[in-house]
């Protein structure tokens, strides 16, 4: 038997070495997504274009718009002196919030008054919207602790808050979207060279004819799936070890976790991937055909349906369900524990288990269609 898987395994590692242009792509691929994702794909909203309709013209107007512009978030492109023109640059989409400061505004705030600012913000998207009301609320509150101080101060007086709020950000203290994304980028990068891989070289044999030597030859079902799987697997591993080692260069990714216990784990989840390209494998008579299922059964799932990018916790539960089609959901649960947050193994042994089973149903099941087409 085993000699058997060995030369199976020798054949495979023959033909990896042969297709260069695969190898290329395997290598490329990962480097490709990363930049991508890294840099173009962020949920951080800066750079706001801010257009000022200054009706007051005060010093306090003034110090709240500098303010406004010395911060990364905001960027103040106009002073609008034409109230017309203030529908202008938000139709046009020169600007994504007008702040319009009322002709009494100093007046009020001297005299111990309510004054009032009006943001106009561009809700097309809501969720950017949502993110400039939420900075704009915040330089305000900011603003309004400054002048008061300053008041406080100029009448011997001392400011007394009744509550403190003391915020800290755990694992990721700076907020930098980019260390929330690697770790699903990472696990839809293994999965795809996974499946694609397994299930094209597979398929592949089936085109060729070779497949037909392999079912009348004493090489059983159990170790022509040993003898495909190791090869890509050692293979996969060399991508999951080239990909991190590229994230922590460009984006300054660290591991605070158990390096053993990812080195580990992601054997898991390369198991559980490999499963699902042999058994797309069983079901494909085409490389085809097998390309634009791994990829509709790896991308779309992992991309909308593991968290990678939308909480599965705000999903309604039928979708909290259909999640777990896919093993990204478990491993990138691990990832962000093991890379983010340093934690052990009894904060995802459940995923874990989740990721063995996924593995042994896609394996038992392809291992039965294996033999049935044997027969």
């Amino acid at each position: 038997m085993l000699y058997r898987i060995y030369a199976i395994v020798k054949k495979e590692f023959r033909q990896i070495k042969r297709d260069a242009r695969t190898l290329y792509l395997i290598f490329i691929f990962p480097v490709f997504l990363l930049m991508l994702f890294g840099y173009a794909l962020s949920l951080d909203v800066k750079n706001i274009k801010i257009a000022v309709r200054n009706n007051d013209n005060s010093e306090e107007t003034r110090d709240f718009v500098e303010m406004l512009s010395s911060s990364s978030y905001f960027n103040v492109v106009a002073y609008i002196h034409d109230e017309k023109d203030v529908n202008k640059y938000l139709d046009e989409k020169l600007a994504q919030c007008v702040v319009v400061f009322p002709s009494d505004f100093t007046q009020n705030l001297r005299s111990g008054k309510i004054a009032k600012i009006q943001f106009l913000i561009d809700g097309v998207d809501g969720n950017t919207a949502t993110v400039i009301m939420n900075y704009l609320s915040a330089a305000t509150r900011f603003f309004n602790g400054k002048f008061t101080q300053e008041f406080l101060d100029k009448n011997g007086m001392k400011a007394v808050l009744p509550i403190d709020p003391q915020p800290l950000f755990w694992y990721n203290p700076d907020l930098n979207t980019t260390k929330f994304l690697i770790p699903g980028l990472f696990s839809m990068i293994l999965i795809l060279t996974a499946v694609i891989l397994t299930c094209l070289s597979i398929v592949r044999e089936k085109e060729l004819g070779s497949m037909e030597q392999l079912k009348v030859s004493p090489l059983g079902s159990v170790e022509m799936i040993i003898g495909k799987t190791i090869p890509y697997t050692v293979v996969a591993l060399f991508v999951a070890m080239f990909t991190l080692i590229f994230s922590m260069l460009a984006f300054g990714i660290e591991i605070k976790g158990s390096y053993l216990l990812l080195f580990a784990t992601t054997l898991i989840f390369l198991i559980a991937s490999l499963s699902i390209g042999i058994f797309i494998s069983t079901v494909s008579d085409s490389q085809q055909v097998a390309f634009q299922l791994a990829s509709l059964a790896t991308m779309l799932p992992t991309f909308i349906l593991s968290g990678f990018l939308f909480p599965i916790e705000s999903m309604p539960w039928p979708i909290q369900i259909l999640t777990n089609i896919t093993p990204a959901k478990f491993y990138i649960v691990i990832l962000r524990s093991i890379m983010l947050k340093g934690t052990g193994i009894e904060s995802f042994w459940k995923q874990i288990i989740s990721l063995v089973i996924f593995a042994t149903v896609f394996l038992g099941i392809a291992t039965l269609r294996m033999r049935r087409a044997k027969t």
